[in-house]
């Protein structure tokens, strides 16, 4: 029996290809489909934020000899930027994105966030993604930028750093710049909201004694400049979850 077609050959494989295509683009995710904070977060970013305050919750402070931090950026200045990479689990949690800086490089062995320092006339949010692409393979693609958090001076090298805060669509094949990172790692947002997982220690550094806050989450403790930029978002969830107590 002859049916009649209603499109022609040419036409049909058009139609497949285009909900080929549309198929393939579904399962990408947008921040403001995978959790409230972050549609949040990207109007909060607009607005004072706690800055100063919140990030001293989370700074060493000398108990013996050693310096008073400066928050406070000379003219001239290194300035910097990392990226802040949240991303959503399959048990749809929110997550974060984290490295440990090879050992033998500045800051060496400590749990940093991926960045570095601007090049040239650089924006900060083009070397948040350049850094993060280098040092552990995330695609700038694969990032939906929702905003800056506060600045952070960081005197003993004399770095101004801009801490960008970013939605991974999917989760990243890493690649690793060994120079650089050892590891990288997730780690559930909820932890360090949690107080199980905050504590605090005297450390000698420098030749100075230091009262150091730090969160237990990984085999080495992340503590300095990211535990201070990381106590911002923090206190900004605080908030978050204040204003939308169900």
């Amino acid at each position: 029996m002859y049916v009649e077609m209603p499109y022609s050959i040419s036409q049909c494989i058009l139609i497949l290809v285009r909900v080929q295509k549309n198929a393939y683009l579904l399962p990408e995710k947008k921040y403001s489909d995978v959790h409230p904070f972050l549609s949040f977060l990207k109007q909060r970013l607009q607005q004072t934020l706690p800055g100063k305050a919140a990030q001293m919750k989370m700074a060493p402070s000398p108990i013996s000899g050693g310096r008073v931090r400066l928050y406070d950026a000379p003219e001239h200045v290194r300035k910097s930027s990392v990226l802040v990479p949240f991303i959503q689990s399959e048990e749809h949690e929110l997550e974060l994105l984290l490295t440990l800086r090879a050992a033998h490089i500045k800051h060496g062995g400590q749990i940093s966030f991926p960045g570095g320092r601007l090049e040239g006339n650089e924006q900060h949010e083009a070397a948040a993604l350049r850094e993060a692409h280098e040092e552990v393979g995330i695609l700038p693609s694969n990032v939906e930028l929702i905003g800056r958090s506060s600045d952070l001076y960081v005197n003993h090298s004399n770095n101004h750093v801009t801490p960008v805060v970013g939605f991974l669509k999917e989760r990243p094949k890493m690649i690793l710049q060994r120079e650089e990172v050892d590891e990288a790692f997730f780690i559930p947002f909820s932890q360090f909201v949690s107080n199980d997982t905050r504590a605090s220690a005297i450390w000698e550094l420098q030749a100075s004694q230091y009262n150091v806050p730090f969160w237990n989450i990984h085999r080495v403790p992340l503590w300095g400049a990211t535990a201070m930029m990381l106590s911002e978002i923090v206190e900004l969830y605080i908030e978050f979850e204040s204003l939308n107590p169900d």
